[in-house]
């Protein structure tokens, strides 16, 4: 779950377009590292309270800032950014298009901080730098899996080789439902407990069919059958019959499986010739969804089994619909 620093660099490189940052200056500061996932407005700092400055963070100057700077004489400013700069900042943003001093120049420049515009308004830039932010902090992981976004619920197949999964996501896509991911499955962990799936950049949209090689699923299938990333919501295992000790028959105990220290549901579903493998996993993905919803069918039947045994048991009001 470990993940790479998250660099200045890395931070304008990913996101200089969708936050439309513009580097003025400090380039020599682009390996500083960003260790809070979340941006500051320097305010009381650059009025010389900075007992809890939060200095790890992106800083970002708005219009509030920056005409306090400007009334202040040269002096003064030059005292607050000598006061600021002794602070290990990653880097410093102006919204609005605004424009640093010169004092400010000087001083970044000397303590090696990149200093970058945008064109977005204060808030608009702290939300989005904020989620993108939030987004590199999160842990990942990589699992060996096909994703598919089945009537809402996202589904992860896995299996040996050869055990057919890719002919299962195909014949999924095919009736309708959008592929995530073939193969290889990319995991980001939200707020420490929602998992979301996603592919590879480069093989986004295509997958390997054996036999017939690569194919592209949004030219084939149209764009609706693909989807960029969705929330991983049941894990099922394809297994050969023969190596599934138990078969679970009537599903009342819940298993799970950990995905980024998550528990996820999963499922084995025991593979032989005659099963119709797409069938088999869209009718767990529909179960899943029930159970989301608090309709259990085996708890159900369970109940009524109980209520048919013991005179007088009322059944809860799932069990009697």
């Amino acid at each position: 779950m470990a993940h790479e620093p998250v660099t200045v660099e890395r931070f304008y490189e990913e996101h200089a377009d969708s936050l439309q940052l513009r580097s003025l200056s400090g380039k020599n500061g682009f390996k500083r590292i960003i260790r809070e996932p979340t941006v500051n407005r320097p305010g009381l700092a650059l009025s010389g309270f900075t007992r809890y400055f939060a200095y790890k963070r992106i800083q970002v100057l708005g219009n509030a800032e920056t005409y306090y700077l400007r009334s202040l004489s040269r002096a003064e400013r030059e005292t607050r950014y000598a006061e600021l700069f002794a602070y290990r900042i990653p880097g410093i943003v102006f919204s609005r298009n605004l424009r640093p001093d010169d004092e400010l120049l000087v001083a970044a420049d000397k303590a090696g901080v990149p200093i970058f515009h945008t064109a977005l308004v204060t808030m608009r830039f702290i939300n989005f730098a904020t989620f993108a932010l939030e987004m590199m902090f999160a842990p990942r992981g990589t699992e060996m899996g096909s994703a598919v976004d089945i009537l809402g619920v996202g589904v992860l197949i896995r299996g040996e080789s050869g055990i057919g999964k890719s002919e299962a996501v195909l014949a999924l896509i095919e009736r309708g439902y959008s592929l995530v991911a073939d193969d290889v499955t990319k995991v980001t962990l939200l707020d420490g407990r929602q998992v979301m799936c996603t592919s590879a950049e480069l093989t986004r949209d295509h997958m390997e069919i054996r036999g017939i090689g690569i194919i592209n699923v949004a030219a084939m299938f149209g764009v609706k059958s693909v989807r960029k990333e969705k929330n991983l919501d049941l894990v099922i295992t394809l297994k050969a019959w023969k190596e599934v000790d138990e078969v679970d028959r009537i599903g009342m105990e819940q298993e799970f499986v950990k995905v980024l220290g998550v528990d996820i549901p999963h499922i084995v579903i025991p593979v032989r010739p005659g099963r119709d493998l797409a069938r088999l996993i869209e009718v767990a993905a529909f179960q899943t969804k029930l159970k989301m919803s608090g309709y259990n069918a085996a708890e159900d039947l369970n109940q009524r089994l109980i209520a048919h045994m013991v005179p007088g048991h009322v059944m809860p009001p799932t069990a009697q619909k």
